[in-house]
């Protein structure tokens, strides 16, 4: 079990590096877009990066989900913290939606906006960590 421990940490790593880095290429490529700078390599990043975290997520869900059925811990931090992990979901949807706009041609929101964006991801993910780490209840 340790195996499959150890391999849901290393995919939420990426995909928590896929989730903080992807909005600060939005932010990039609505700063170029109203500077008038070509920005279709940041699309392309963006694309990319997309499908990358993507990928790591399923896989963060599934070893989660493996862990869970294997230890069958049930404690109210758990339904907590997945609560948490919904949001998560729900943030990398976010993302997608923003994604869809590039692809579209469709006007990004203000760049402030997008920074704001970026850094909410730490709310969500601070304590996910602190509820799988210290289980307190």
């Amino acid at each position: 079990m340790l195996w499959v421990k150890s391999l849901h940490v290393i995919a939420v790593m990426a995909w928590l590096a896929g989730l903080f880095y992807l909005p600060r290429i939005l932010v990039h490529y609505a700063e170029g877009q109203a500077a008038g700078e070509d920005v279709r390599r940041l699309a392309i990043m963006a694309r990319r990066l997309f499908g990358f975290m993507t990928m790591m997520g399923l896989l963060a869900i599934l070893f989660g989900l493996w862990l869970w059925l294997g230890f069958h811990d049930t404690g109210r931090w758990l339904m907590v913290k997945l609560v948490f992990v919904l949001a998560l979901l729900a943030y990398h949807l976010s993302c997608r939606a923003l994604l869809m706009r590039i692809t579209r041609g469709a006007p990004m929101p203000q760049p402030w906006v997008l920074r704001v964006l970026n850094e909410s991801a730490l709310l969500i993910v601070v304590p996910i960590i602190l509820l799988a780490v210290m289980k307190p209840f």
